[in-house]
């Protein structure tokens, strides 16, 4: 129906509701000019009327206005007033002071509190550059902020910031729980959605020093990821320079596609390949975890890029001999090119950079020695056994597991035998399409519980020469996947001690809380899924060309990082220094990067035993059951 006459009365209405849905800004200023009118008003009445207070003069329209304003402000200033003119006048301002000077403190209390509301629901504008930005939240988050905690320890104010749809005080709350004291880093929280373009402008992220994408939860979190590097990199207000992307994809099959979108922008690290190739290698070599841990974290010893003009002209032996504190790896190209382990006689040329293993990037120096007091009569003629056959068991089972199978046949021997034991029902297809795909191993499946002591009794373990505990993280909550494993842990612990036969166990758990309760397992290798892609993201967020580097190692072709016997190496039984060992690995087209101590290969506090970049003028005493850590090619 049409309105044809609109009343005063629906006019004023209309215009009153639109006052008051500009929110509090416009009812203060209205609010505050009624307050002025009134004051006026009141000035102008006492200065016409000459009403003033008993036995004293007219008041001007200054002091008349002054009077009015003090008792809209204050009531009880009024208490003390004489002469009924003055009064009746001074009580007409009091009450308008009343209603309008209250609801402006109202307004301005909700006003206040609204602001505290938005605040707290993080969409404010982000005010900082060269910060890491952290986009999505999962359990990986922790990690991640703990190494950039380290990494950040020489960095002035270093900000980290995280946009999730998370409530933002929840995330604060709960990483103030896992953090007590962040030491210089300022963490910084919003709420908001990582695909939203909008919501993405708050943190800034077109000047971040990096942006870390994490996996949301879900069945497909490619999709996610995928989302989130679209946002970032087509957004019609960004940046001119590409942006130093990091995220995390778990398909192989969706790879292509988010490195077609941003391909020198992201860096992408595949979760589940990386975590099968990593139990591949481990598995068969008791302690590498540990090396991998030490490369991957910011505590301790990581890879560094550093040109160095001294060693321009010299040979890749000569620059590896050239460093006390250092443990050169391989040499980053002028041209681009990074390799791991070139051949020994390959020349270091001008803008040629090494990649070497350090404390810190500080203590990348030369030593100037010539004289590294090698002793060759040291060397063994040990050499390297032929590939035997090995016998290996799986426990458990995820979506992990055929690519751990797949990756394992790249470096078993033919006729090799491999176990599974899984309550998984879908398992004995899914190995049956992997029989068809190997071809140095046969698989065998048993169904059952692997916590079942009985069935474990029944396995003979004894016969393995290396036993995979896997979780269930694809069936399970991760609270029950990793305390099936640990039960389980523990099982072989008590077998191992009854047989008197020491297992090779790798462990994979979820959550890096449950590692110290495994401990007392004395298990040879864990293998904690999110800590491990938490510590990729984290490197790579600081340097991008560490890809190269990590793709290098963790591939089966190439050089990998191997556990060997030292007695392949060097007579055992008497005290060498590391230069000797180096000096023996590079005679085989190896670089010593370390060692492990087989005393304390189940002691935790001493890192399982396993020494990474020692000081190659230390000496050390090894035994028969002592390994070297060497890069080389198989």
């Amino acid at each position: 129906m049409l309105h044809k006459n609109i009343t005063f009365r629906v006019r004023f209405r209309y215009w009153f509701d639109n006052l008051m849905s500009k929110g509090p800004a416009a009812l203060i200023g209205w609010l505050g000019l009624l307050s002025l009118l009134l004051v006026i008003l009141a000035g102008i009445t006492l200065t016409v009327t000459g009403f003033s207070q008993e036995n004293e003069d007219s008041l001007t329209f200054v002091e008349a206005a002054w009077n009015s304003l003090m008792r809209t402000l204050d009531p009880g200033t009024m208490g003390g007033d004489t002469g009924w003119g003055f009064r009746i006048t001074m009580l007409m301002v009091t009450l308008g002071g009343i209603f309008i000077v209250s609801t402006l403190i109202g307004v301005l209390a909700s006003g206040i509190s609204n602001k505290l509301d938005e605040l707290r629901k993080g969409h404010s504008f982000v005010v900082e550059k060269g910060h890491t930005l952290i986009l999505g939240w999962s359990e990986k988050i922790f990690p991640i902020i703990t190494e950039l905690i380290i990494a950040n320890e020489n960095q002035k104010d270093p900000v980290i910031v995280i946009l999730a749809e998370k409530d933002k005080v929840e995330m604060e709350d709960e990483i103030n729980g896992r953090f007590n004291a962040p030491g210089r880093t300022r963490i910084i929280c919003r709420s908001g959605s990582t695909i939203d373009q909008v919501d993405l402008e708050i943190v800034n992220p077109h000047q971040a020093k990096s942006i870390i994408i994490l996996a949301p939860d879900g069945s497909d979190p490619d999709i996610g990821v995928i989302k989130t590097i679209l946002a970032l990199t087509n957004n019609p207000s960004r940046k001119a320079e590409p942006y130093h992307i990091v995220a995390e994809i778990s398909d192989h099959k969706n790879r292509n596609v988010a490195e077609m979108i941003a391909a020198n922008e992201v860096t992408l690290v595949h979760t589940e390949d990386l975590i099968s190739r990593v139990i591949a290698q481990t598995c068969r070599q008791s302690g590498l975890s540990v090396v991998y841990t030490e490369l991957l974290d910011f505590d301790g010893d990581e890879i560094y890029f550093q040109e160095e003009p001294g060693l321009i002209g010299k040979t890749f032996k000569e620059a590896i001999m050239s460093y006390e504190e250092s443990t050169v790896i391989g040499i980053a190209f002028a041209d681009g090119r990074i390799q791991v382990n070139p051949p020994m006689n390959t020349t270091v040329n001008k803008g040629d950079k090494v990649i070497a293993i350090s404390r810190d990037d500080d203590t990348i120096r030369l030593t100037g020695i010539s004289d590294h007091n090698i002793d060759t009569s040291l060397f063994s003629a040990g050499g390297e056994k032929q590939p035997e056959i090995e016998h290996t068991l799986i426990l458990g089972w995820n979506n992990r597991a055929s690519a751990i199978i797949m990756e394992l046949d790249n470096y078993l021997a033919g006729g090799s035998t491999l176990t599974v034991c899984s309550e998984a029902a879908e398992t004995p297809e899914q190995l049956k399409e992997l029989q068809k795909k190997i071809k140095n191993q046969t698989l065998k499946f048993i169904q059952g519980n692997i916590c079942d002591r009985e069935l474990l009794d029944s396995l003979e373990l004894q016969k393995f020469n290396h036993i995979i505990l896997l979780c269930y993280s694809d069936i399970m909550p991760e609270a029950e996947a990793d305390s099936k494993t640990l039960i389980t842990l523990l099982h072989l612990r008590n077998i191992e001690e009854i047989t008197g036969y020491d297992f090779s166990i790798v462990s994979e758990m979820l959550d890096i809380r449950n590692k110290e309760l495994a401990e007392v397992t004395e298990a040879d290798d864990f293998i904690i899924s999110n800590k491990l892609v938490s510590l990729m993201l984290s490197q790579l967020s600081e340097n991008r060309d560490l890809k190269a580097v990590f793709d290098d190692l963790f591939d089966a072709e190439g050089s990998e990082i191997y556990v060997k016997p030292a007695a392949n190496y060097i007579k055992t039984g008497t005290p060498v220094n590391f230069y000797t060992l180096c000096e023996s690995a590079a005679a085989k087209g190896e670089i010593a990067i370390g060692y492990r101590v087989n005393q304390f290969s189940h002691n935790p506090e001493k890192a399982y035993g396993v020494v990474v970049n020692p000081r190659k003028s230390d000496t050390v005493t090894f035994t028969e059951k002592d390994k070297l850590i060497v890069i080389a090619e198989d």
